[in-house]
């Protein structure tokens, strides 16, 4: 009887192609994947196995999956990503091709993926968009809203050639995508892939690929807005510079712009005039931009200390240049300036006796004084907080 054992170390080592499946209450269509797979290696003349990745289901996939003749790895944690990142790790192949198991995809022509992998592709990725989506195959926002726009957010914060970024289908050289560290656990494993394996300079490419009307009689493991939000979440994320760096750099400009422009009292632009409640406005505009920006540098260098992110060579620079005791020098300056802005204020307070002050002529150095002063003291924590992502560095 066919058995969940792993293969002997002679059948191992000649394993060239491994189709890994993540399974749970799939049943009705686990089995059609599994023929499907195997029937394409036999028409590519290739040694494969199929893997299935078990997060516990109760309507008797393993069996089936066994009967079939597959591998069963049972994986106690929950998630998509955490039942293919088992599944990978216990595959056999020098390639491994991942893909659902709802037989939306076609299994049974893995030729092009294959193809590419030997001419030297590290990941090669499933396009639907250039290959055929049946209908009904992809829900209206998947088609048109979800995946266009994460694919597209992908290619612009990690230059990653692909354009079909979600694809469930993808196959790569198991090795790379191992070193690679995978970490995530649910939907969001499609996206860590695909930006780590681009970070990691490995060779990408694509190839058409249709998408049919899975054979599931259960409800779709997709969620549209909780997903969508998982795989954006995780890009930002891995994107301080779209996340917090270019944004507060807009507010910063915007914030200063506006301070200098009612720095020496009100402007009118036709019947609307702009006073210091406006340039309290801006001032907290600049202030937020001073926050974002520190945090995107401190973000930026830790993660790249990590390994998570490689080193931005304009970034490396400009760390370089400030040095904790440059930063703190920095700060110190702003943070003085700040306080004669304060003490000039007091100044001319007292020049008038204390009396009752009027706020559009009054409020305009302090809020100057309270920029300087935040933005010094952040330069000091940043620079201090910088210091400690560094430590061990020489």
């Amino acid at each position: 009887m066919p058995t969940s054992r792993l293969p002997a170390d002679d059948a191992v080592s000649s394993v060239e192609l491994s189709v890994v499946l993540p399974c749970l209450d799939e049943a009705e269509t686990l089995a059609t994947c599994i023929r499907k797979a195997k029937r394409s290696f036999a028409v590519l003349g290739v040694t494969g196995e199929v893997v299935v990745a078990d997060n516990g289901s109760t309507d008797g996939s393993q069996d089936i999956a066994r009967s079939e003749g597959a591998v069963v790895v049972d994986v106690p944690r929950r998630g998509y990503g955490a039942a293919l990142i088992a599944g990978i790790r216990a595959s056999h192949g020098e390639y491994v091709l991942m893909a659902d198991a709802d037989d939306s995809y076609a299994l049974d022509d893995l030729g092009g993926f294959l193809r590419e992998l030997r001419d030297g592709a590290d990941l090669v990725m499933g396009n639907r968009f250039r290959g055929r989506i049946e209908p009904g195959a992809m829900p209206f926002l998947h088609r048109y809203v979800g995946n266009p726009v994460l694919s597209l957010v992908g290619r612009v914060f990690f230059h990653i050639p692909v354009g079909d970024f979600h694809c469930g289908i993808r196959a790569f050289r198991r090795d790379r995508v191992l070193e690679l560290g995978l970490v995530t656990s649910g939907m969001e494993f499609a996206s860590e892939m695909v930006v780590r394996a681009s970070l990691a300079e490995l060779r990408i490419r694509e190839v058409p690929t249709v998408l049919r009307r899975d054979g599931r009689t259960r409800a779709p493991h997709l969620r549209t807005w909780r997903d969508g939000w998982r795989h954006l979440r995780f890009l930002l994320a891995f994107s301080p510079r779209w996340l917090l760096l270019y944004p507060s750099m807009l507010f910063q400009a915007v914030g200063l712009a506006g301070m200098l422009w009612l720095l020496l009292g009100p402007r009118a632009v036709g019947r609307v005039v702009f006073d210091v409640h406006t340039m309290l406005a801006f001032a907290t505009m600049f202030v937020l931009g001073v926050q974002g920006l520190g945090l995107a540098v401190i973000a930026r260098s830790y993660a790249a200390h990590l390994g998570l992110l490689r080193q931005s060579p304009g970034l490396v620079r400009v760390l370089v240049r400030v040095s904790l005791e440059r930063g703190l020098a920095l700060g110190g300056v702003l943070l003085l300036a700040g306080a004669v802005c304060f003490v000039a204020a007091l100044t001319t307070w007292g020049a008038g006796g204390f009396g009752p002050l009027d706020v559009a002529s009054s409020l305009r150095l302090p809020i100057v004084g309270s920029v300087l002063a935040i933005t010094g003291f952040s330069i000091i924590t940043v620079s201090f907080t910088l210091s400690l992502t560094r430590i061990g560095d020489r």
